[in-house]
Formats: C-alpha cells, structure tokens, sequence
C-alpha cells in the first residue's frame, strides 16, 4: 500500500442547513475539512495509505477534528498538537443565480502559528511515495511558507512525488504574494494542478495570442511547464450555468501530449472540495499506473461525484469513481 503525506490545515466548517443564508441562520451544521484532508481523503477510500500532516489544538474541539479524520481512514499518527484554536470556515450554499459564499475566521490557528522545526519532515516521509500540499498552507503565513519549502525539499530528497493544487484565495493573500511565495515551491513540484483563473492570476500565464481554441489549455499548459519544470500539469474545467449548474470535466498534459476528459452536466448539492478531491484522484490514478487519459477521466469523475456529497469530503469507492469514469451514469437506486 502506497504512503502519501498531505501538509495543511484543518479547519471546522460552519453552515446554514439547506440553502439558508448566513443572516437567516439559527443553527449551524459542523464538519471538518482542508484542502489537503480533502485530497488525502480521497487517496485513503481508494486504499492507500494517507498521512494527514497538521497541527490541532489539545481540546476538544481539536480532538472532535481528529476523530473525523480518523472515521474515514486517515493516518493522524503525525499530527502534531498545540496552539490555541482550530480554524473555522462559514460556507453559505448558493442556488439558481446567487453564488455560494465563504466567510474565513482562522486567524491565530494553531497550524498558523506553527514554527519552523516542529515537523520532522525525514522521518514523516520515510517509506513515503508522494507528498502533497496546497497553495493555501504558504498563503497562512507566518513560518509556513518556509515549512512548506522545508517539506517539498526533503521530499524531492528522499525521493517523493510532490504534487501542489494552486488553490489561489484572494482573502488570503494577494496575487503578487502569491506568485513571488508560490513560484520559489514550484521547482519542487512533478504535478501541479489549478484551474486557468489562477495560472493567469498567480503566475501571469495565459494561452499565446492567436492560439486556436481548440489549443488554449494545451497552451496554458505548456507555458507553465517550461517554466517550472513539471512533469504532468492537471487543469480544472468548470462552466458555471448558475450556482447549481455546472459543466465539469479537466485536461491533463504530459509529454507534449493534451488529453481531455468528457464534460459532465452537473446539479450540484455541494461543489466545495470538488477541486481538492480532483488533485487526491490524479494521485490514486498516478500510483495505480493509469496511463494519462485514464488518469484525467478518473480525476474528473471524482470531481463531478463530489458535487453530490454534502460537505467536502468525497466519500466515494474507487468502484463508483471508476463506474463513472468508464462512462456509466446513474441508473436508478442500486438495490
């Protein structure tokens, strides 16, 4: 069983049952997530082994974030505990013409306060194939961005896949801050996956004037490749209908070669950790020696089984994704 280390932090999030809006709110429902656990989660219901790597309070609120994790296989063993609070995220879920809303209050978390030397990285990648990390855990600032470059450059030591999801969030940080942080890691990275807002937003990149359509993401593609080195680029395709309504699908370029997985008409219940998850199946493709269309056909239909699960994680079997994927669609209830 392959071992994969995911790095970032875990947060509590916070929302309004059904599609209520934050000021019609008298409850909250509570779950708990990030965008690595997001991606990991992924990895650990297809087999593997994933390592959760974050830092949570000692209380109980800490613990209540641990034992989610733990329910649905996660490796918490390298987590470290401390600091005074779990982050919270309030997600408001939009419908028809209102979008979804995000509301932050992690400021102070005990992952953000985290110190350079907590993590020893040797000895949380030993018997380690991959590590993986999201554009959002430099943007927490503090000593992060240089933990971060601690763990990418002990993992390409040892001899680990390093993978990063951009992740770009405009509440955390500015598109300058996150080129200059973000572009120092990505010589680092084998396989980075973003979506074509945050190429252009973060690293300036755009498909070259007069390219064909048929060519742009190739070309988006290309151009961050020569300049980071990567082996695989992964992009996210999303056409936003309405709030509920997306076509989803991703492209996948390696060798010179762009491949495309079928788009998919999408009512959504819950797209957040779409994304995350997409990034967690390129892993589980990759180590299961899926050739590259395979690879994008699977993290795609992650992507779009996710947008049916409440909450972020994508509680999915690799049976289902791999039904999916092959091209079947939903035929009824299965009894």
């Amino acid at each position: 069983m392959a071992k994969v280390v995911g790095f970032g932090e875990v947060m509590m999030r916070l929302n309004p049952e059904g599609f209520r809006r934050f000021v019609q709110a008298d409850r909250f429902e509570a779950s708990y997530a990030g965008s690595e656990a997001n991606a990991l989660m992924t990895c650990a219901l297809c087999g593997l082994d994933a390592m959760m790597i974050t830092k949570l309070p000692e209380n109980e609120i800490g613990q209540a974030a641990l034992n989610e994790m733990r329910r649905y296989g996660l490796n918490t063993s390298g987590i470290l505990r401390g600091g005074p609070r779990l982050g919270i995220y309030f997600a408001e879920t939009g419908a028809s013409q209102r979008d979804s809303k995000v509301i932050y209050d992690r400021a102070g978390s005990s992952i953000a306060l985290a110190r350079r030397g907590e993590f020893d990285w040797k000895a949380i990648f030993d018997g380690a194939a991959w590590f993986h990390f999201s554009g959002i855990t430099p943007a927490l600032g503090g000593d992060l961005p240089a933990i971060t470059m601690d763990a990418v450059k002990t993992a390409k030591e040892m001899g680990l896949t390093v993978s990063c999801d951009i992740n770009y969030r405009k509440k955390l940080w500015t598109p300058e801050e996150a080129g200059s942080t973000l572009g120092e890691l990505m010589p680092y990275v084998d396989v980075c996956s973003f979506n074509e807002s945050e190429a252009s937003q973060v690293f300036g990149v755009r498909a070259e004037e007069g390219c064909a359509p048929e060519r742009h993401y190739e070309s988006i593609a290309r151009r961050l490749q020569e300049r980071f080195g990567f082996r695989r680029v992964a992009i996210t395709l999303s056409k936003n209908i309405t709030a509920t309504d997306n076509d989803i699908g991703g492209v996948l370029y390696e060798n010179g070669q762009t491949y495309y997985s079928p788009m998919a008409r999408v009512h959504i219940v819950d797209r957040v950790g779409a994304g995350d998850c997409f990034g967690g199946a390129l892993i589980v493709a990759e180590l299961a020696g899926y050739d590259p269309q395979r690879t994008v056909n699977f993290a795609a239909a992650t992507a779009v089984l996710k947008c049916s699960i409440e909450h972020d994680y994508a509680l999915l079997s690799m049976a289902e994704i791999e039904a999916l994927a092959n091209g079947a669609g939903s035929n009824g209830p299965q009894r």
